[in-house]
């Protein structure tokens, strides 16, 4: 009988990826969780202050102002990372933003899909990695 034990109980482990969780595995979902907080919770913040800016200017104008992903991509770009006269990807896409030459379909779409939803379905994607990774790592403490 207890062999018949034994052998459930070693194809059971066997079949649970997640009871063989190394060190640096370990370390790896950590760091992972954290980007997917940061990312998570960092654009779900970001979404909450565009909507309110959004209903903001509604109340007070009567009118929906729209904020594209371009929009949103060529402010962000030209705050942190990109200055006048620049060179490079960075800067070539801030021109193609401003003023597309060719991907004029992907330019086109980038225009027209509100940035609050862009952001609100980033928030979801880090979210999953972070629970995902939680996920992991609780399965190879509980093995």
């Amino acid at each position: 009988m207890s062999g018949g034990n034994i052998m459930s109980e070693a194809s059971s482990a066997g079949s649970n990826p997640a009871a063989a969780v190394t060190p640096e595995r370990h370390t790896s979902l950590k760091v992972a969780a954290s980007l997917g907080a940061t990312l998570g919770y960092g654009c779900l913040a970001a979404f909450l202050y565009l909507i309110s800016i959004q209903i903001y200017r509604w109340f007070r104008d009567g009118e929906w102002t729209h904020f594209g992903v371009s929009e949103g991509m060529r402010v962000g770009l030209l705050r942190c990372c990109v200055n006048d006269g620049d060179t490079g990807r960075l800067a070539a896409l801030v021109h193609w933003l401003d003023t597309p030459v060719e991907w004029l379909g992907l330019h086109k779409v980038l225009e027209v899909l509100p940035a609050s939803l862009a952001l609100f379905v980033l928030s979801i994607v880090g979210n999953c990695v972070l629970i995902y990774c939680q996920d992991r790592m609780r399965d190879a403490k509980t093995s």
